[in-house]
């Protein structure tokens, strides 16, 4: 049931050992600090990400929370998950950006992402999860979700760092001693702290220093403040943000598809990380729980709002607190659908400097990429086997590239697209070419196995 909390024990107090179950709250009033603690642990990735993206910060909140009652009620309250900005899209979206795709574009592609991720789901839920592990099996998993982070390198480089390199590198610096220095909660929103650090930092030198003669966000080299805070100015206080519908463009559509891998892989251990906490056995409720997220996707975007994920940052704040309650994420979805109402925040939002989110990304794309290495490691993927070094190594080259691959007109495969379907056909065809295990022979003994799955 998404619906019909029991009340732990008297509502108060949390005996040691003891968990609030996904079924369960406490006293309604903590269950208010609970919720509101899960919108402070989302905030800063939730709101930066859109940023990145070109999007509306103030309509990505709302929608997140809107997507999280979503997946609450489909996957039937069993898994306790906060959804908010997926960090998956943004190299795609720099892509179509690159290529002068307006923010309708960028959504309509997310939200055939959306569905594709939601038909995902559905064949999980069918099929069970076992069918994803042999199609997307660790080492082309990790490839993926690592040329998606390095695949962004030319973003920072060629867009962001040059239109103010000193604030760039001060606001990397203050975010990795953020992100190192400080455990607990401050480390969880150390990206939204280098951003605050980044954005003060650009103010005070407007006030001191004066005008800075750079690239804006446009490439056009001007004589111009930092931070503008017109729009801010001319922004209500209470109000609707800015709704916009999707546009599909199939060259678009191309570059964001690979997303839905990381997805999958994203979605996947979360989901697995939540049922081992709770104690439910989460299995049979991930295909709902992929489904959930491909629908709240497509919903957020058709709107013109962010693509969504499960969020790490909440399974942290749940491991911390034991409230496992979906209670407190139906609050937190609310009180984030407040906060979307919000027009001036959203404007502050906007008017972060493009030198202040150099020093941001390149820390942001450089631990998506080692991500992947992570997940090779965890899973002691063998990279002496050429069916696992060779497409993976040149998809990665494609993506970082960028690499661009003239189909025919004005349809092209680059970057993190092209890597992508290197990397997946690659590995593919080369295990089936390769029949399997291969067995060496030494010394007139047979040697050991090699396994091309990784």
């Amino acid at each position: 049931m998404a619906f019909g909390w029991k009340l732990h024990g008297d509502g108060k107090t949390l005996p040691p050992g003891e968990v609030v179950k996904p079924n369960e709250r406490l006293s309604w009033p903590r269950m208010v600090g609970f919720g509101a603690q899960h919108v402070i642990a989302m905030f800063g990735a939730t709101f930066v990400f859109p940023l990145i993206m070109g999007l509306d910060a103030n309509l990505a909140i709302m929608m997140s929370g809107v997507s999280t009652i979503l997946f609450l009620l489909i996957v039937q309250g069993k898994i306790p998950s906060y959804l908010g900005t997926s960090a998956s899209f943004v190299g795609a979206v720099a892509a179509i950006r690159a290529a002068q795709g307006d923010s309708a574009t960028v959504t309509g592609a997310i939200l055939v992402a959306g569905l594709v991720l939601a038909a995902v789901g559905v064949a999980i839920h069918y099929l069970g999860v076992q069918i994803i592990h042999k199609i997307f099996p660790p080492v082309v998993t990790g490839a993926v979700v690592m040329l998606i982070g390095f695949g962004l390198a030319y973003v920072v480089a060629d867009v962001y760092w040059p239109q103010d390199h000193w604030i760039a590198l001060a606001t990397m610096v203050a975010t990795g001693l953020f992100i190192v220095l400080f455990k607990g909660f401050i480390g969880r929103i150390a990206i939204l702290l280098g951003l605050v650090f980044g954005f003060v930092l650009s103010w005070v030198l407007d006030l001191t220093v004066g005008k800075i003669t750079a690239p804006g966000g446009n490439g056009e080299i001007t004589s111009h403040l930092r931070v503008d805070f017109g729009a801010v100015e001319k922004a209500s206080w209470i109000g609707l943000p800015e709704f916009h519908g999707p546009t599909f463009q199939m060259s678009a559509i191309v570059l964001v598809l690979p997303a839905v891998i990381a997805l999958i892989a994203e979605n996947v251990g979360h989901v697995k990380a939540v049922g081992e906490m709770t104690g439910v056995d989460a299995d049979p409720y991930m295909g709902r729980a992929v489904a959930a997220d491909g629908l709240a996707t497509v919903v957020a975007t058709s709107v013109g709002g962010s693509p969504t994920t499960t969020y790490a940052e909440n399974i942290g704040v749940m491991a911390a607190t034991r409230v496992y309650s979906t209670a407190a994420y139906y609050i937190a979805a609310v009180i984030a659908i407040l906060f979307g109402l919000i027009p001036k925040f959203g404007a502050l939002v906007a008017a972060t400097p493009g030198g202040v989110l150099g020093g941001i990304t390149v820390i942001l794309y450089g631990m998506i990429g080692l991500l992947g290495a992570k997940i090779w490691i965890e899973n002691r993927v063998d990279f002496s086997d050429p069916v696992n070094m060779v497409p993976i190594g040149a998809g990665i080259i494609l993506a970082i590239g960028p690499v661009t691959h003239q189909i025919a007109g004005d349809f092209a495969l680059a970057g993190i697209a092209l890597g992508t379907i290197v990397v997946l056909g690659g590995y593919h065809l080369l295990r089936a070419l390769a029949h399997g295990p291969r067995k060496e022979v030494s010394g007139g003994e047979i040697g050991f196995e090699r396994d091309a799955a990784g």
